[in-house]
This record gives structure tokens, sequence and C-alpha cells, in this order.
């Protein structure tokens, strides 16, 4: 199980319970990242890889370039470099894919942006709420993302998570909601009826992506949601969410 990270690549085999660390960076190609986890785990032995991308994946393969890394991701032949078969996911599905215990699931991770997923029934379908309009002309990510926190404050951005949570678990209509990542410590308090996924979840939904096909089927396309643009919210308090 590979999770290639804006900071780290972990790196996991079945039965390990730490993970193996690789510093990224932006200079930290597709190329790069193979030649690095192949000479780390030389000693390892394994028949198939599964890779967490952090951006869009379509067809199994990632459909853009990763913003805080290298280039070359796109039309990279992973197959080929390490050998096995390779599976590849969003990296906020894969963390959805190990958190996941039945019915309708939406994962939210916490990050440098907003990571999300939902798993409906044992279907996974990737989603990019991250970028939807939610206050202020603004989107979620600005709000309950790395830029947010340092604008907001703790309390102001625990707050707006909060709501952020409520507005998508109704809109969705799930059963519950696993928050991920790193931002999660931050949190004043853990909204009611939400869970804090472990980072351990990634690798145990790496394996998943083999151990469990008949019980986690990934979509072909993202699921995508539909929402009005909001108006320009008025001046002060709304909602009794600050501002």
């Amino acid at each position: 199980m590979i999770d290639v990270g804006g900071t780290n690549v972990k790196v996991c085999l079945t039965g390990r319970k730490v993970p193996l660390k690789i510093p990224s960076g932006s200079k930290m190609t597709a190329a790069r990242m193979a030649a690095a986890v192949k000479k780390a785990t030389a000693d390892w032995e394994y028949d198939s890889v599964s890779i967490g991308y952090p951006g869009p994946v379509r067809d199994g393969k990632p459909a853009s370039e990763p913003k805080n890394l290298g280039g070359g991701w796109v039309r990279f032949d992973f197959r080929k470099a390490f050998g096995v078969p390779v599976k590849i996911v969003n990296d906020a599905a894969m963390q959805a894919m190990g958190g996941y215990k039945g019915g309708r699931m939406l994962f939210l991770g916490l990050g440098t942006g907003l990571g999300s997923a939902m798993v409906a029934d044992g279907v996974l379908g990737p989603l990019e709420l991250a970028h939807l309009p939610y206050r202020r002309n603004k989107t979620y990510e600005q709000y309950v993302g790395t830029k947010g926190f340092k604008r907001l404050g703790a309390k102001k951005w625990t707050a707006h998570v909060h709501r952020v949570v409520a507005l998508l678990k109704e809109g969705l209509q799930v059963d519950y909601v696993v928050l991920g990542g790193g931002q999660t410590k931050k949190l004043k308090k853990v909204p009611d009826d939400v869970t804090i996924g472990p980072n351990h979840n990634a690798i145990i939904g790496g394996f998943r992506l083999w151990s469990e096909p008949e019980h986690l089927h990934l979509r072909r396309t993202p699921l995508k949601a539909h929402s009005r643009r909001s108006r320009p919210a008025r001046k002060g308090k709304a909602r009794g969410i600050p501002h």
C-alpha cells in the first residue's frame, strides 16, 4: 500500500503495523516516487500494489497532476514500474474504504484542503466537494481547510466544521460521517455522531482494494454533488456561525 502525500509517501506491507515514510515534496515526480519506494522495499515480497493519490482519479489512473508534488503522474505506467498489478484511487477514497462500517458513510478529510468520498451500501464513490460554494462567495475548502483555520482561528474554524458536517450529512442523506486528516487534531470539539478516523485507515483501505472486492466496489465515475451558487452573505453573523 502506498499513500502519496505532499510531505511524505507512506508505504506499508500486509502484516506491518507501522508504515515506512519517504519524504516527498514539490520535486517528487511519479518516477522518483516509484524508484524511492522500490529502493526502500527492496527486500519485501508483494504481488500487488494499491496507491492513494492526492488528486482526481479516472478509470484507475490519475486524471490531473497533483498540486503539491512534481509532475509526470498522469501518463506514468505504474504497472510497468512496479512489475505487479496496481490499483489507484483518490487518497480520500482510500481512507473512506478503511473507515467504512456499512450503510451510507461520508468521509471528509480535513487537511491542506478538503478531501471527500462516500461509500453507500458497499459502493465507493469519490466526491469533489471542496470547491462547491459555501459562504461569502468562498468554498467549503476555503473555510474548513488549512487556510480557513489560519484566517478564522480555532474556535470559529471548529464552528464551521460542525456546520459543514451537518449540511453535507443532511444533503447527502448518509448514516454517519468519518473525519480524517491532520487538521482533526485542531478541533475544539468533535461534532455529535461523528467518528475521527485514524491515519491507519488509509492502510486498511489500500488492502481492502484487493482483499474485499465483493464488498467494496469502486464506481467508474465520481458521484457529483449539486448545489445552487449561494448569494453573498450579509455582514454579521448568520445562523449562529461566525464569519
